[in-house]
Parts: C-alpha cells; sequence; structure tokens
C-alpha cells in the first residue's frame, strides 16, 4: 500500500511539475511581441505578478481556513518567496536579458538544479549519488544543445552577474516550494509570494529603478491579432498564477532536488512555443537536446534511492 501510495505521489507530482514547467515556458514568447512593441519588461512582469496575486489570493484565503497564526509565523518564509523566487528571480533575469543574450542568460539560470544538488549537500548532509550527478551532466549538455550555444554567444559580464543572480532565486523558488515545515499550504504559499513579489516590483517602478512603458498596439502570434490586455491577462492566469501554484504542489511531493530538474523542461517547452507562436522553428540540434534532458531527468530520479548523508546512511527524498 505504501509502494502505491508512493507511486501515486510521484505521478501527481510529475504532472503538476510539467504543467508548471510548460506554463512558466509560455511566458517568453508571449512576452516576446509586447517587448517588441514597445512595452518593457518591468511592466510586462509587474502585471503579470499583480494578476496572478489577484487570481490566487482568494484560494490561498480559503485554504489557509483561518488559521492566520500560521500565517504570521510563516511570515519570513513568504516574504523569502516572494523577494527571491517571484520578484528577485524574475528582476534579475529581465535585467540580464537587457544587456547579453536570451540563450546564455537563460542557461546560466538554469543551472539552479546544480544549486539546488549542492545546496541540499552542504546545508542538510544529503550527498548526491553518481547517478545523480550523471542526470545533472546529461541535462546541462542537453541545455546547450536546446539552447544553440555551439554557434557562439557574446556574454558580458554584468549580464551574467545578473543572470547569476536569477539563478539564486531560481533555486530559491524550488527550495522553499519543497519545505513543508512551515505547515502552510501550497497555495497560500503562492499567493503571499505573488502578493510580496507585486509590491516590491511595484516599488522598484516607483522608485525608478525598473524602466516601465507600456503600448497599445496590437501584438501578433501565428497570424492572430491579439489586444495587448488580453496578452497580459493570459500571462497573469496562465504563466504566473497558475504556474506557481502547480510548481509548489509539484515541489512538496517530489523534493526540490527532483522538481528542479524536471523544470528543465521549461526550456524544451519555450522552444516549442516559439515554434507554435511566433513561428520560429527548433532546429534539429535542439530536438536532440530535449531528449537528452528527459534522460538527465530520468537519472536524477533514478538517483534518488542513492542520495547518502555525510554518515553514509541512506535517506529517501
Amino acid at each position: 500500500m505504501t509502494r502505491d501510495i508512493s507511486r501515486d505521489t510521484a505521478r501527481t507530482g510529475l504532472a503538476l511539475a510539467l504543467t508548471s514547467a510548460i506554463t512558466f515556458a509560455l511566458s517568453g514568447a508571449l512576452a516576446r511581441p509586447l517587448l517588441d512593441s514597445g512595452w518593457t519588461a518591468g511592466s510586462i512582469v509587474l502585471l503579470r505578478i499583480t494578476i496572478g496575486a489577484v487570481v490566487v489570493l482568494p484560494f490561498g484565503i480559503v485554504a489557509l481556513r483561518g488559521r492566520w497564526a500560521l500565517l504570521r509565523k510563516a511570515a519570513p518564509t513568504v516574504v523569502l518567496y516572494g523577494g527571491l523566487a517571484v520578484a528577485g528571480a524574475q528582476y534579475c533575469y529581465f535585467s540580464a536579458v537587457r544587456t547579453m543574450e536570451v540563450g546564455p542568460a537563460l542557461l546560466i539560470e538554469y543551472t539552479a538544479p546544480a544549486a539546488v544538488v549542492l545546496w541540499m549537500w552542504l546545508a542538510h548532509g544529503q550527498r548526491p549519488g553518481r547517478l545523480t550527478v550523471a542526470g545533472a551532466l546529461v541535462a546541462a549538455l542537453g541545455l546547450v544543445l536546446v539552447l544553440d550555444l555551439f554557434a557562439g554567444a557574446d556574454v558580458d559580464v554584468r549580464g551574467t552577474a545578473w543572470a547569476l543572480a536569477a539563478m539564486v532565486g531560481a533555486a530559491a523558488y524550488f527550495v522553499i516550494s519543497a519545505d513543508e515545515r512551515s505547515g502552510i499550504p501550497p497555495i497560500t504559499l503562492a499567493a503571499g509570494g505573488l502578493v510580496v513579489g507585486g509590491v516590491l516590483l511595484g516599488l522598484l517602478g516607483l522608485l525608478g529603478l525598473m524602466s516601465m512603458a507600456a503600448s497599445t498596439d496590437a501584438v501578433t502570434y501565428a497570424g492572430l491579432d491579439l489586444a495587448p490586455w488580453t496578452v497580459l491577462l493570459l500571462l497573469g492566469l496562465v504563466t504566473a498564477a497558475l504556474a506557481y501554484t502547480t510548481g509548489i504542489a509539484a515541489s512538496r511531493r517530489l523534493g526540490s532536488r527532483l522538481a528542479s530538474f524536471v523544470a528543465l523542461s521549461e526550456v524544451v517547452a519555450a522552444v516549442v512555443w516559439a515554434w507554435l507562436l511566433l513561428d520560429q522553428l527548433p532546429a534539429p540540434v535542439q530536438f536532440l537536446g530535449g531528449g537528452l534532458i528527459l534522460v538527465g531527468v530520468v537519472g536524477v530520479k533514478l538517483g534518488e534511492s542513492s542520495v547518502v548523508m555525510e554518515q553514509d546512511e541512506p535517506v529517501l527524498v
């Protein structure tokens, strides 16, 4: 019975993780035409997070069931999540792509799974096994192929620093999402994080630290013209509200290490969305990279049972 429940939990967790990755991946393809029409990254991400917060907040309050003391106790976790995983990761990533190409910035941010493995080792003594390390290396190679970086990329120091900061935010997203010690429901954590992230991003805009501009021009996807507010609603509802809530629920079931590696499929999904909506057809090498990412995720999953404590005692995660 325990084995069946474990399998069901794993299947549900994987389905939620893939949903989160696919919906997060849609944000890039939706945002690109907005950026080209005169919107700034700051304006887009602020409205995206704000809309997501408005949608998720009522559900987060209901899930709390009046346990406000629990929320007060978990306030530092919620603030940390909103600051690092929501506002921090978003702001730093878009700051990176202002001075460097999107591909290298995305690759640097998605070294987050390796950072998670390192954090779990240093902070919790969970030393990864050989299969986990091998899976991480295969997935990393897959990312390089998907992003087609062998053609060469112009990477600058400033942009790299911002991308590394975004990586820290992404790693924090997986670690905090998987931590159940606060006792706060996943959707409540998502709601609180989105609210905190929206407030912080709003302050950045008000202080002039984040460029803000908008346009009323229609934007085109696969030959279909859409009003910018329609696209912003999709960004808020799908790539923020749905993506963050399913991501936290997945991390609670899979743990931060495995959830972070499954999230690598976001890069593959981003390529597919760009193909469908923007007619950016992936190269064959990118499809090969996607296959390697999947192989890497499988390797990490199989290596979960080989994670050991520093005292070499097996740990089930």
